[in-house]
């Protein structure tokens, strides 16, 4: 009997496409990200942005908050980021912009972030055809369910068949 090769399946990681979003639908991301004052030092040393609030823990431990806070650009990096291999991951043409951002609440080092998506609006391209435009509204939360950060942004993505005539 002659031997049969076995033909492996492969599985490739991508976002997803324009038709494949739905309006409502909400994209829990995982995993979550533990932030560390590590992180929020070289964030805000390589930003170039010398808050006290960020980088003097003895300072800031006497403000209102009464210790360091993360960052807030690297708290919306890292929601924003947290998206992508679920959303966006080979399947985005670009980022089009923020209509609102939003730190309803400090995230502190050592708190997690935990991420999700809700697509809120969704539109073919009227000068790009193939391409379309999704909303999208991040929330941010940590360990313990409060916001720390949500926004809204527009994304332009693939139309699945435009994307493979396109290769």
């Amino acid at each position: 009997m002659a031997e049969q090769q076995s033909i492996p399946h492969v599985v490739q990681q991508r976002g997803l496409y324009f038709d494949e979003l739905e309006v409502g639908t909400v994209f829990k991301h995982a995993p979550g990200r533990t932030v560390t004052e590590a992180d929020n030092v070289l964030f805000t040393t390589m930003t170039m942005n010398t808050q006290s609030l960020h980088l003097d823990a003895h300072w800031a431990g006497q403000q209102p908050f009464g210790q360091p806070l993360v960052n807030s650009m690297f708290t919306l990096s890292t929601l924003v980021g947290a998206s992508v291999a679920q959303l966006t991951q080979g399947t985005i043409v670009a980022n089009l912009g923020f209509e609102e951002v939003n730190f309803p609440h400090p995230l502190y080092h050592g708190d997690t972030l935990y991420s999700e998506s809700e697509i809120l609006a969704k539109r073919e391209s009227a000068s790009r055809p193939g391409q379309g435009i999704v909303t999208v509204k991040h929330t941010g939360r940590n360990q313990h369910g409060t916001v720390v950060a949500e926004c809204t942004r527009n994304v332009m993505l693939w139309i699945r068949d435009a994307h493979h005539k396109s290769a």
